[in-house]
């Protein structure tokens, strides 16, 4: 086979009829500014022909469960290898989806506990083992000489009823005594019990005085396991022990059911908690949603769902009212004065019934004598009933999401629970990061017989195991929700998981596997990256950190810029070639010849600060962080540190609460002092600006409403009588109603791909023929939507609230994208870039706090620059900007850094350091300060 991929006349998106040859077996960096064309020509070009030539190598009707297959716009490709993609949509949202499913390793670790786990009872902490009768024989017959036996079946334990058909059973089969409730009867003496209490009946099998009798101590204890399930009680002169042919407690008959993988799954009805069923956790009314300021008193609304009906003639407050006159309970004190005993009546419902009257409002009296419903009951079975949304969401925001109150979060059933390998069961064992696991595998104490059995399957555990590690997830637990992980965090854990099948000759395409990486665990990665390449695999990396460029084979350049002006290869050679390239961006970079330069001097910020007090969310160690507001802030440290719990769950959070949203429940800290300086919050994170194609940039940022304003005030408009409403493509009136305004039709092709075309109507343009008519600077609505934002700036120059808008979107570096772009065609980095030029367009107020998430995700260091000058537009209004990030030109650029540390998962939580990038720089635990040394010191 050649040793090159070769791609000739690719054209893909803004690709310019390109030619490349790109080697087979090496890591290849595909990079470039935003918009070059770099991901058009790694995942729609060359990954997408991989995957079309393998569906085609399938049957046709295998072809119709799998996705889109459509040829890519190039020529030729030779050289081709089968194509895996690894990119960074999240694994899943399934709530039952966890790192050890993802990985895995939970399956392996369900045949480990099933195979070699030993149970436990729970209450008496003894080791639980199955014996056979012949092992229950051996026990008698080890009984002194003349010791007087009685064996009993134990068929009830704890349970109500009279057993009338019991007995009469008993009889049937010719058994005589009976020992019921302790006392040995007879059985045809024996009436009916007391169906109101709990009995235990142990059936009288057999009387044997020991001898050498083996045979009839054998034919007595298979009767009794036969009646009892495996249960055989044995009274032994004046000692009784319980014998059992199952997983049972000798002292308190705990049973656990036979060892076998489902049973350890909580996804299998056998082994998940009856309650949660299997989800760890249960949707129940929130106390804090509930009664969200207790300094009220019921009458003032202080239990929320009461407030808009006390004292009116509502039924259900008829009803409430009963009950807290009924139980003496004052309505005007505030409700954290209430004893508890009287609350829980009104939250929880009566003990007794209760008299009451209901008015109707037709005058009709009823007289009621009943059990009166609690808030918290009432407020459940209506959310579980109702059919309506808007019920729904009311009755839901009361509802959140609470730790199963019967396994605790562990999922499983208490059964599963007590079985333990090294000490850990099951649950104890996911909750271990993966290098607390790692090290438990290797301390793990086995018998010889265990070893023998578990070989292969502990072998696997630890090989997957160390892949994680060896990607810089060693914070991770196997308990973790995937639905939790981050784009780079999910990439690397299919990563890690490619590595474990041990594949060769397949080409890899990756995006970005650096995300979210700190610069300490990048060397990590890339010795991944290459442990896959020597195995005889090519990778294809979209990337753009420095030092996985400088450790790769081969790079491909592309450019110059974005959008149309892109789309070609400015240089294609190893990392050297490219430094040496003059008209390489990338290579100027790498060279040091451009770089991002370091601020003269910080800002102190305006004097007001925000203090986060003792925060104890997740791993954080009781943490103190303050943040000067008027400042460029930067949160750092390697993964899982503890900066999303600060910054996202404590914080943004705690503000969010401040502000109003009374359902957002803040992370766990003492406090947050400085609130009352803050009165706008804008959280700007990578989710999708909208998730129809009829959302757009245009649209998203306000823009199109002033364009459609400008198109009604035309000549043709006003003579045609159209309003601004005409040129919305989302109303009927102006736009096509064949396509309803989108601009392309969906045919579906059975077991082809579904393909999408132009509107044979429109032709692609959402407007019906009478609203094109209408022209502004002779462009119709229609082609101002397709225009680019750069080509819309000179356009719209001379009209002033337009042309800042779109100023905004070209600031943030977008100038490539098109006005009628749709939001599903958007990168995570470019939605996050759109909603910060919607944010900037607006007026400062001077208390605004901006939370952005790793804004550096899908940048070039040439769109990094332009991203700083944006942020430190929007300090220098006045606002406060605070980043989480592990981009060290945006690192060294902060007016103040708080460093998270020092490692992640458990050896996290701790601020390392806090102050200025020089300050930081000098504190020797902080491998931030590390890494960001050397970049001061070049100033």
């Amino acid at each position: 086979m050649e040793n090159t991929i070769k791609i000739r006349g690719a054209r893909e998106n803004n690709l310019k009829n390109i030619d490349l040859d790109i080697p087979r077996d090496k890591l290849v960096i595909m990079t470039g500014v935003s918009g070059s064309g770099k991901t058009s020509l790694a995942f729609d070009t060359i990954y997408a022909e991989g995957q079309r030539r393998y569906m085609e190598s399938l049957s046709a009707y295998a072809r119709q469960f799998l996705g889109n297959s459509e040829k890519p716009d190039v020529d030729q490709i030779d050289g081709l290898s089968p194509a895996i993609a690894i990119d960074q949509k999240t694994t899943s949202n399934n709530p039952r989806s966890t790192v050890g499913t993802v990985t895995e390793i939970y399956d392996y670790l369900r045949l480990l506990y099933a195979r070699i786990g030993i149970p436990y009872c729970p209450e008496h902490g003894e080791p639980i083992q199955g014996m056979t009768i012949s092992e229950m024989v051996d026990q008698m017959m080890a009984l002194p000489d003349r010791t007087r036996t009685t064996i009993m079946a134990p068929i009830v334990r704890g349970k109500k009823g009279t057993f009338k058909e019991t007995f009469e059973k008993l009889i049937k089969d010719g058994f005589i005594r009976a020992r019921v409730d302790g006392e040995i009867v007879y059985l045809e003496e024996q009436g009916p019990l007391n169906k109101n209490q709990k009995h235990n009946i142990d059936v009288v099998v057999d009387r044997i005085i020991k001898s050498d009798n083996r045979s009839r101590f054998y034919d007595s204890i298979e009767t009794a396991v036969n009646l009892a399930d495996g249960m055989v009680d044995v009274l032994a002169d004046d000692k009784e022990f319980l014998l059992s042919a199952n997983y049972a407690c000798k002292i308190c008959g705990f049973t656990v059911p036979k060892l076998e993988p489902k049973l350890f799954s909580f996804n299998a009805p056998l082994g998940a908690c009856h309650h949660c069923k299997g989800l760890g956790i249960t949707q129940s009314v929130d106390m804090d949603l509930l009664i969200p300021d207790r300094s009220l008193s019921i009458r003032q609304g202080g239990i929320r769902y009461l407030k808009n009906i006390v004292d009116t003639e509502n039924l259900e407050w008829q009803k409430m009212y009963a009950l807290i006159r009924h139980y003496d309970i004052d309505m005007d004190v505030p409700i954290r004065d209430i004893p508890k005993e009287k609350l829980d009546r009104i939250l929880y419902g009566s003990l007794e019934p209760i008299g009451y009257t209901l008015y109707s409002r037709s005058g009709s009296v009823t007289e009621k004598n009943d059990m009166i419903e609690g808030v918290i009951p009432l407020i459940e079975r209506r959310f579980m009933e109702t059919n309506s949304s808007w019920n729904r969401e009311w009755y839901g925001s009361f509802i959140s999401d609470q730790t199963c109150e019967e396994c605790h979060g562990a999922r499983l059933d208490e059964k599963v629970l007590a079985v333990r390998v090294g000490g850990k069961n099951i649950y104890e064992w996911t909750q271990m990061s993966v290098d607390e696991a790692i090290e438990f595998m290797k301390n793990l104490q086995l018998t010889d017989t265990e070893k023998k059995v578990s070989e292969l399957i502990t072998k696997e555990i630890r090989s997957r195991l160390e892949f994680l590690h060896n990607v810089g997830l060693t914070y991770l637990t196997l308990n973790r929700l995937a639905a939790t992980l981050s784009g780079g965090e999910a990439q690397r854990i299919r990563l890690a998981t490619q590595i474990g099948s041990r594949l060769t000759g397949v080409m890899y395409v990756l995006d970005e596997p650096s995300i979210g990486l700190h610069q300490r665990d990048n060397d990590k990665l890339i010795g991944t990256m290459k442990e896959m390449r020597d195995l005889g695999n090519t990778l294809i990396v979209v990337e753009h950190d420095e030092d996985t460029m400088r450790a790769s084979d081969y790079i491909v350049d592309v450019g110059p810029g974005a959008g149309i002006h892109g789309g070609e290869i400015i240089k294609a050679g190893t990392p050297e070639e490219v430094m040496a390239c003059p008209d390489s961006v990338t290579g100027q970079y790498l060279s040091g010849k451009r770089s991002i330069p370091v601020p003269v001097k910080r800002r102190k910020g305006n004097g007001n600060t925000l203090k986060i007090v003792k925060a104890t969310q997740n791993n954080l160690k009781g943490v103190n962080a303050t943040i000067r507001l008027g400042t460029l802030t930067v949160v750092t440290g390697v993964s899982g540190s503890g900066k999303s719990s600060l910054v996202t769950e404590v914080l943004t959070k705690g503000v969010e609460h401040a502000l109003g949203k009374l359902r957002v429940k803040p992370g766990a800290c003492r406090e947050i002092q400085g609130l009352e300086n803050i009165d706008k919050l804008v959280v700007i994170g990578q989710e999708p600006i909208g998730r129809t194609p009829r959302s757009n940039p245009a649209t998203y940022t306000g823009v199109f409403d002033d364009i459609r304003d400008l198109f009604a005030q035309t000549r043709e408009a006003k003579l045609l009588g159209y309003d601004k409403g005409r040129f919305s493509f989302n109303v009927k009136g102006g736009r096509c109603e064949s396509c309803q305004g989108d601009g392309i039709k969906r045919i579906s092709m059975h077991f082809l791909p579904d393909v999408y075309v132009p509107c044979d109507a429109c032709h692609g343009k959402r407007y019906n023929e009478e609203t094109l008519q209408v022209k502004y600077k002779d462009k119709t609505i229609a082609d101002v939507l397709d225009m680019t934002v750069e080509e819309a700036v000179v356009f719209f120059d001379g009209i002033s609230r337009i042309r800042h808008k779109l100023q905004t979107l070209k600031d943030v570096g977008l100038s490539y994208i098109k006005l009628g772009q749709s939001a599903t065609t958007l990168s995570g980095g470019e939605a996050q870039r759109v909603k910060l030029a919607s944010e900037l367009q607006k007026k400062p107020t001077g208390k605004t706090l901006f939370v952005l998430d790793e804004p550096t995700t899908g940048l070039h260091s040439a769109d990094v620059e332009k991203l700083i000058e944006v942020l430190q537009r929007l300090v220098d209004n006045g606002d406060t900007v605070l980043v989480i990030e592990h981009n060290l030109d945006v690192i060294k650029n902060a007016d103040q850094i708080i460093d998270i540390g020092p490692e992640g998962g458990d050896a996290g939580g701790r601020i390392v350091a806090a102050g200025t990038p020089e300050q930081v720089a000098k504190v020797p635990e902080s491998w931030t300060g590390q890494y960001l040394k050397p970049l001061l010191e070049r100033k």
